[in-house]
């Protein structure tokens, strides 16, 4: 059964730092793309990073590129999301998702796991 469980999030203020983790089960991350999606209230899903099943191509959003860092380590079954210098409009849940795929155009796959999230609050 393919399980993952976001951590990591919380309360920080300005300027600082967060990673997230995404503990996956029930699959082998050499066989799957792994994507971190974030919903702030009111607005809609949006994709912030991907790592493909290779683990050679990473895709991550203008938006927040230089600050976000997506890797993956295989043998603790986890990919993590690097967050610094978070600002107020980084709020948000934050999701990782899960699909097979050797594709490396990770961004657009159709993610088919999809954890619980995790909330990240960034506020003064």
């Amino acid at each position: 059964q393919v399980q993952l469980v976001e951590s990591g999030g919380g309360l920080v203020q300005p300027g600082e730092s967060l990673r997230l983790s995404c503990v996956t089960s029930g699959f082998s991350l050499n066989y799957y793309a792994i994507a971190w999606f974030r919903q702030a209230p009111g607005k809609e899903r949006e994709h912030i990073s991907c790592i493909s099943a290779s683990g050679r191509f990473v895709d991550t959003e203008k938006s927040v590129k230089g600050r976000f860092t997506i890797s993956k380590v295989e043998e603790e079954n986890t990919v993590y999301l690097q967050m610094t210098n978070l600002a107020p409009e980084d709020t948000a849940v934050y999701y990782c998702a899960a699909v097979r795929a050797n594709n490396n155009r990770c961004s657009t796959l159709p993610y088919t796991h999809w954890g619980q999230g995790t909330q990240v609050t960034v506020s003064a």
